[in-house]
């Protein structure tokens, strides 16, 4: 039986035991991966009678946006206590619908590849509207990079719809 146990514990560390050699030919260089990130920016505005309850964005100069881009806004809904003595932001994606007692409020946007509309909506006249929908409203802008899908495809050639996922 001494004899099993023995021949098993050499086994045993021969076969967990690793081999190195040669490593043998260097293959050749890869191209370099591409870094895209999306760019965030963040704007407070006041919805007024005077702009038409409407704020036109310029998108900032050093983020280019592509007329393909992926463009999404979010409005700074509240502020929490994170429980260690900081706060965390809670953010909603547009288009967000309130409910103040006058009617049905929705924040939306629209826009190109150069600026975005932030706009207020609602089924009743918006001079009722409280400051606190109107003033010192705080959104967040997302840009993400995106490239248009080939729109041409033959959807019974499954070999084409194949090379997309790829």
């Amino acid at each position: 039986m001494k004899k099993i146990i023995t021949l098993l514990s050499i086994f045993t560390i021969l076969l967990l035991t690793s081999c190195q050699g040669d490593q043998g030919i260097q293959g050749d260089p890869g191209q370099d991966g591409v870094n895209i990130l999306g760019n965030v920016f963040e704007t407070t505005v006041n919805f007024t009678a005077n702009n038409n309850y409407s704020n036109l964005i310029t998108i900032p100069g050093n983020i280019e946006v592509f007329e393909s881009d992926v463009v999404l806004v979010y409005l700074l809904e509240d502020v929490v206590p994170d429980g260690q003595g900081g706060s965390l932001d809670v953010w909603s994606q547009l288009p967000q619908t309130f409910f103040p007692s006058q009617g049905t409020l929705v924040y939306n946007f629209d826009h190109t590849f150069v600026d975005v509309r932030l706009f207020l909506g609602a089924n009743f006249n918006l001079n009722t509207l409280g400051n606190e929908f109107t003033n010192d409203q705080i959104f967040r802008i997302a840009i993400l990079p995106a490239d248009f899908a080939n729109a041409d495809l033959d959807m019974s050639d499954l070999l084409e719809i194949a090379t997309i996922t790829e």
